[in-house]
């Protein structure tokens, strides 16, 4: 817990994912996330976390589905979406907050 707290109190954005193991729509969102850290390389952080293992982590940012995408800066949330989402559009939301 307080590595995340440390990861998302950056100065540089960190798009976290909230994922499930048996969700489907998560599994599909994996290999974009893999491509986007290789991409965006040390600009930016990109982490997963599971929801089932980390409940509370998932109830203090109100996470109600599964997958959930939210990009921090300095502790803050500054951009927030739930379902599967493409490379271009992760990548320019990244890009905003750099």
């Amino acid at each position: 817990m307080n590595d995340f707290k440390e990861l998302i109190n950056s100065a540089k954005p960190t798009l976290v994912d909230f994922y499930a193991t048996w969700c489907g729509p998560c599994k599909m969102q994996a290999p974009i996330l893999e491509e986007l850290k290789g991409k965006v390389g040390d600009a930016a952080n990109v982490v997963k976390i599971d929801v089932d293992r980390n409940q509370e982590v998932a109830a203090q940012y109100q996470v109600r589905s599964v997958p959930t995408l939210i990009v921090f800066k300095n502790g803050e949330p500054v951009w927030r979406a739930s379902g599967l989402h493409q490379l271009d559009v992760l990548e320019a939301k990244l890009k905003e907050h750099m």
